[in-house]
């Protein structure tokens, strides 16, 4: 390669990144701006992207896309509608009541924990009583402050979410439209890439979409199965409210490792202070979440979600975290996606690293050719 062509596929490489970073601020801002806006759009958007497959089953049984649009769409209205009347008004039930009632789980609690012989703390693990009392108050007040901060968080993300004008008439609009339009979409963004890129980006996309359909599609519905293990493992266990902190416990899984110990931590502390000293049914709470774990991560997990997601956890959490803090909750149902398609890149980008003459070192040979 001559020093003229370097120069010219240099300059490339600059005007191509130089592109792709204007446009990714332009998306970054574009997001920021318009964040309190966009939930019913992108959720539209992402129920569409989940029912897409549904639909090319459809089609292939001989529905028209428009029939088997229509069609999945009401059957998950009818859906959302039934399990709304009959869960929205246990799950506010129980919401209120344990509001209500923390504080005085709260102090039950500690009365519970520092009931334990203090002396023996002191004997055996060299742990004074005045320190562990102290300690103790700080855990609970501490896990109180997370408790509420993280309900009120959801709170807040739930007005938005059951915003009736906006969700439950926009989202099924959006929802419609582009589902109905999927395919065809992805064929005329298709035909504006450019050909002699078009490869690689239909691979990228490829592998995007795998990783994004992945855990969206699998880690969803192992979510929801988790939810109602838990709430039902729960409720014939005998815990207050456990269908409601079953289904949080659940629902919130899709965070690695966060969604089972929060929701370890509530049942257990809530089934102390209600079965004291029966110890058999907080053994009993324990075991629940502790089979689902087992059922999860050896049955759930490789059947719904596979090794073909290819995303750490801790990059999923760092982006969740991230995208959650900077765009609310519209950060949240991007997120996934986000992180997916920077994964995918950097893989790409390294596999291209990993092939160019600059790893291999052709590139400083042919240059000190062409200094002799």
């Amino acid at each position: 390669m001559t020093s003229s062509e370097s120069e010219l596929r240099r300059a490339h490489l600059l005007r191509t990144a130089g592109f792709w970073l204007v446009a990714g601020g332009g998306l970054i801002l574009f997001l920021y701006v318009f964040s309190s806006v966009l939930l019913p759009f992108l959720a539209g958007m992402a129920l569409a992207y989940f029912l897409d497959p549904i639909a090319d089953r459809l089609e292939k049984l001989g529905m028209s896309r428009l029939l088997a649009t229509i069609f999945i769409l009401i059957v998950c209205v009818l859906a959302l509608i039934v399990a709304l009347m009959v869960l929205i008004p246990v799950l506010t039930n129980q919401l209120v009541d344990f509001a209500a009632r923390l504080p005085e789980y709260l102090a039950q609690l500690h009365a519970r924990i520092i009931s334990f012989d203090p002396e023996w703390f002191e004997r055996e693990l060299g742990v004074k009583p005045g320190t562990l009392q102290d300690g103790v108050a700080s855990l609970l007040s501490q896990g109180t402050g997370f408790i509420t901060g993280l309900f009120a968080s959801l709170w807040s993300s739930g007005l938005a979410i059951v915003n009736l004008v906006s969700l439950f008439v926009v989202t099924p609009v959006v929802a419609f439209y582009l589902l109905l339009d999927w395919d065809r979409m992805v064929a005329h963004v298709d035909s504006l890439v450019p050909r002699n890129h078009l490869n690689d980006v239909r691979q990228i996309a490829r592998d995007i979409n795998l990783a994004t359909a992945g855990f969206v599609r699998g880690q969803g519905t192992l979510c929801l199965i988790l939810g109602i293990y838990y709430a039902t493992g729960l409720t014939l266990v005998g815990l207050n409210f456990g269908l409601l902190i079953g289904l949080f416990a659940g629902l919130i899984s899709f965070i690695p490792y966060v969604g089972s110990l929060v929701g370890l931590g509530l049942a257990v502390s809530v089934a102390i202070v209600q079965f004291w000293p029966d110890w058999f049914w907080v053994v009993a709470v324990m075991a629940v979440f502790f089979s689902g774990q087992f059922i999860e991560g050896n049955i759930l997990q490789p059947k719904l979600v596979g090794k073909s997601v290819g995303l750490h956890p801790v990059w999923l959490m760092f982006a969740l975290f991230a995208f959650g803090y900077l765009f609310g909750f519209v950060g949240l149902l991007i997120a996934v996606p986000a992180a997916a398609a920077v994964a995918v890149l950097v893989r790409f980008a390294i596999g291209r690293y990993l092939e160019s003459p600059l790893y291999s070192g052709q590139a400083q040979r042919a240059g000190d050719l062409e200094h002799q």
